[in-house]
C-alpha cells in the first residue's frame, strides 16, 4: 500500500477509534450563523424539491440528471445570493471532482459519523465556528445530510439499485463512492464558507 494511503488508513482508523476532534475556533456571530442556516435550508429545500419532482415524473434515472446538472446550478445561485461558498460535500462522493471536502470539512464529516455511531440522529446535526485561514477570517458551517429512504434508489445497497441506474451511474461517475449507505447515516453535508 502506498505511503499516503497507509497514512490515510491510519488516520481513518484513529478517527474511528477515538472520534475526531474538531478544533474550536471563535463562536460565530449570531446573525452570521443564522445566514448560514438559512442558506443551508434553502439549498436543501431546493435540491429536495428538484429531486422529488424528477423521481415522481421519470424515476431515479432522471434524478441522476438533476444531481449532475441542476444541483450545481442551485448551489451556485444560493452561493451568489448569500455571498458565500455553499455546496455539498461527502466522505463518499459520487463525483470526487466536486464532492470532496477540504480538511476542515472532512473533520466535521468524521465527527458527524462518530456522533451517529454513538446513537445521535443525523437530522439537524450541525457544526459552526469562525476560523482564521491564510486568506483571513471565515465563518465555517456544516449541516449533516442524513440518508433518506427516497435516496436508496441511487445511494443504497449496490445489488438493490436497478441495473439501468447502476449502468448510468457507472457511465457518468466512474469513480463513484456513494453507494451502500444505510438510511439514517450521514450521506454528506451542506457546507457554508463566508469571509468575515
Amino acid at each position: 500500500m502506498p505511503t499516503t494511503l497507509r497514512s490515510f488508513a491510519a488516520l481513518s482508523l484513529l478517527a474511528t477509534l477515538h472520534g475526531p476532534a474538531l478544533p474550536t475556533g471563535e463562536e460565530p456571530p449570531r446573525a452570521a450563523l443564522e445566514d448560514a442556516r438559512r442558506a443551508s435550508t434553502e439549498l436543501v429545500s431546493s435540491v429536495r424539491s428538484e429531486l422529488l419532482k424528477a423521481v415522481e415524473a421519470s424515476g431515479p434515472l432522471r434524478a441522476i440528471v438533476v444531481c449532475k446538472y441542476t444541483v450545481p446550478e442551485v448551489a451556485s445561485h444560493v452561493s451568489r445570493k448569500y455571498g458565500a461558498r455553499v455546496t455539498r460535500v461527502s466522505l463518499t462522493p459520487r463525483n470526487p471532482a466536486l464532492g470532496w471536502g477540504d480538511a476542515w470539512e472532512q473533520r466535521a464529516l468524521m465527527s458527524f459519523d462518530s456522533r451517529v455511531a454513538k446513537g445521535e440522529k443525523a437530522d439537524g446535526m450541525e457544526h459552526a465556528e469562525v476560523v482564521t485561514e491564510p486568506a483571513g477570517k471565515f465563518l465555517r458551517y456544516m449541516r449533516a445530510l442524513p440518508m433518506a429512504p427516497v435516496c436508496l434508489a441511487c445511494h443504497g445497497a449496490a445489488e438493490q439499485i436497478a441495473d439501468s441506474v447502476r449502468t448510468q451511474l457507472a457511465h457518468d461517475y466512474p469513480h463513484d463512492r456513494a453507494m451502500n449507505i444505510a438510511v439514517g447515516k450521514v450521506r454528506g453535508a451542506v457546507t457554508y464558507t463566508k469571509p468575515l
